[in-house]
């Protein structure tokens, strides 16, 4: 049995020095710039497109807006954006003022246009 032993134990040693000299010597992956494609901006969509925004009614005699992107609804929005709760705007004219940034937004390509709390608290709409 020693002689076995002493037979095996060289070629398993010779077999794991293979293997580690094998896995240290392999060529590290390079990525080739050259390969990457550029980053093209695109033109936007939203530029020039038909949006409009339309005063709706929400839960206990609040407001909400629907954004219309043609003749298609985009954004169905009752209640105040960012906050918890169903209820829409105090009044008309700040659920119109938050969906003209709203409208701005989408113009300007920031998809999807989030509203903030801090926009809102700039709006004077909470």
């Amino acid at each position: 049995m020693k002689n076995k032993t002493r037979t095996i134990l060289p070629i398993i040693s010779i077999i794991s020095i293979c293997f580690l000299c094998g896995s240290c010597n392999s060529p590290a992956k390079k990525t080739n710039t050259a390969e990457v494609a550029p980053i093209v901006e695109q033109e936007n969509p939203y530029k020039d497109a038909e949006i409009k925004a339309v005063i709706i009614s929400s839960d206990d005699d609040t407001f909400g807006y629907d954004i219309y992107l043609y003749d298609a609804v985009l954004i169905h929005q009752p209640s105040r954006p960012g906050l918890s709760g169903n209820l829409g705007f105090a009044t008309a004219e700040g659920a119109m003022k938050v969906a003209e940034l709203v409208i701005k937004k989408i113009r300007n390509n920031e998809m999807p246009p989030t509203v903030t709390i801090q926009e809102l608290k700039e709006l004077e709409v909470i």
